[in-house]
C-alpha cells in the first residue's frame, strides 16, 4: 500500500514546483490540480458565485480519486495541493468571497469530513513557507490561463492554512522554508527525501 504525501502552502508559493522535483528525484507518483482539464473550472474564473459549488465539488472529489489511487500503489504519492488544502484553504475562501453562500459551504465541510474519513488520514503534510512579498511575486509570475483565487487572496489563504497547521494533530508535518528559489535544488530534494524517509519510516 502505498503512503500519501501532501505538499501544502499558499497560491504561488512552490507546491507544483516542488511535486515536479521529488518526482524527478525519487520513485513518487503523483496527483496533480488538472486546472485545464476540470470541467467546472473556466465556469468558475467566469461566473463564480454560480459554479464554485459544483466546482468544489468536483476538485475534493477528485482529490478523493488521487488519494484512493495513490494508495493502490507500490510506493510514495506526492499530491499538489489536495482535499485538506481543497476545503481548508479554497472552500473557506470562496465562502468568505461569498462565491459559496452558507449552505453550500456546509454541505462542502460534510462531503470533506465524509471522504477523510473514509479515506483515513494522509501519511504525511510538508508545508511550504515564504514572506506574502515572495508568495505574491511567483503568483504573478506562474501564468496560468485560468486563476480563481486573485492576488488580492493570498493573505488570507496564508491565514487559512496557518489556522488548519496549528489543529492539524492527525499527520506529521514537514515545515519547509521555500523563500529561496533554491529551495528545490538537487542538494535540498536530497535533504528533503532523507527527511521524508525517515518521517514515514
Amino acid at each position: 500500500m502505498g503512503k500519501i504525501i501532501t505538499i501544502v502552502g499558499n497560491s504561488g508559493v512552490g507546491k507544483t514546483t516542488l511535486a515536479h522535483a521529488l518526482c524527478q528525484a525519487g520513485s513518487f507518483a503523483s496527483g496533480t490540480e488538472q486546472h485545464i482539464e476540470r470541467p467546472f473550472q473556466a465556469l468558475t474564473a467566469t461566473d463564480p458565485t454560480r459554479y464554485a459549488f459544483t466546482n468544489q465539488v468536483d476538485y475534493l472529489l477528485l482529490r478523493a480519486e488521487q488519494e484512493r489511487a495513490l494508495r493502490e500503489g507500490p510506493s510514495y504519492g506526492v499530491i499538489d495541493g489536495g482535499l485538506d488544502l481543497d476545503y481548508h484553504g479554497f472552500s473557506r475562501l470562496f465562502h468568505h468571497r461569498g462565491y459559496l453562500n452558507d449552505a453550500e459551504y456546509a454541505l462542502c465541510g460534510r462531503l470533506y469530513n465524509s471522504l477523510r474519513d473514509l479515506l483515513g488520514p494522509i501519511d504525511l503534510i510538508l508545508h511550504l513557507t515564504a514572506p506574502l512579498s515572495v508568495v505574491a511575486t511567483r503568483y504573478a509570475q506562474r501564468g496560468r490561463p485560468l486563476e480563481i483565487a486573485q492576488r488580492d487572496d493570498l493573505i488570507m489563504m496564508e491565514q487559512y492554512i496557518a489556522d488548519w497547521m496549528a489543529g492539524e494533530t492527525s499527520t506529521p508535518v514537514i515545515d519547509i522554508d521555500a523563500t529561496a528559489d533554491a529551495f528545490c535544488d538537487p542538494a535540498h530534494i536530497a535533504m528533503l527525501l532523507a527527511e521524508i524517509d525517515a518521517a514515514l519510516a
